[in-house]
């Protein structure tokens, strides 16, 4: 039976991707989703590229997606790109054509309605009608603070505040063990800075399980080395 396999944040580790999909042991009938930042500060961001035209998989897009197509415009512009030396300018030294067609054909959203499941990179503002979320906090939220207020920041986890459907599955928020919420998973567990790798793999027409069960549903594999120190000091689940 075909089965949806979503994928945290690979950042570029292709190693690991192949890894986690032997652990799943996939299939060319499963469909295959990730939720965006697939490429940078890790080793291989072609192998990544070349695994995700192999397995026809779909993807949300990530702020490091956004941000080497915002540094590739402005060198078409004339203006300065990335910095020399910087993870994102080394990603683009190395993309061709075709890869950028890829980044640039990713939506801020992808609906798998089998599933009851929206993908989004970030996450969503709980309370705020999806077609009232501002683009930009698709890709960037991590939290809602003091005030109320969707920050990027650390602080009270949106997905513990967001009720209804559909069931949101994201990443972007790096942390040591996956985010479960009731109507929300978060498969962000910081390969690239040496945690895990980790998706959440659901039989055909069956939605995300309870919290109580869901990891049941997941399977992770170990980084091989911490890639990044950028992210050295993770928060718990």
């Amino acid at each position: 039976m075909a089965r949806s396999i979503f994928i945290g944040d690979v950042h570029s580790c292709a190693a690991e991707l192949a890894e986690l999909l032997s652990a799943v042991a996939h299939t060319a009938d499963d469909q295959v989703f990730f939720v965006g930042d697939l490429l940078s500060r890790g080793p291989d961001p072609l192998g990544v590229l070349r695994l995700f035209r192999s397995l026809r998989a779909r993807s949300a897009i990530g702020n490091h997606e956004q941000r080497l197509i915002a540094g590739r415009h402005a060198r078409l512009r004339g203006e300065p790109g990335p910095k020399p030396g910087s993870a994102h300018a080394e990603v683009a030294a190395q993309l061709d054509d075709a890869d950028w067609a890829i980044l640039e054909s990713l939506p801020l959203w992808v609906d798998v309605p089998e599933h009851g499941v929206r993908v989004v990179h970030a996450g969503i503002v709980p309370g705020v009608p999806f077609e009232k979320q501002d683009p930009w906090l698709l890709t960037h939220i991590r939290s809602i603070d003091e005030r109320g207020k969707p920050s990027e920041k650390w602080g009270t986890l949106w997905g513990s505040l967001y009720q209804g459907e559909p069931h949101i599955v994201f990443g972007h928020n790096a942390r040591q063990r996956p985010q479960l919420h009731p109507h929300a998973t978060g498969l962000d567990t910081a390969c690239v800075y040496g945690g895990a790798l980790t998706a959440l793999v659901l039989p055909e027409g069956v939605a995300p399980p309870p919290v109580a069960n869901r990891l049941d549903a997941m399977v992770s594999v170990r980084a091989r080395r911490a890639y990044s120190d950028y992210g050295r000091e993770l928060p718990g689940a």
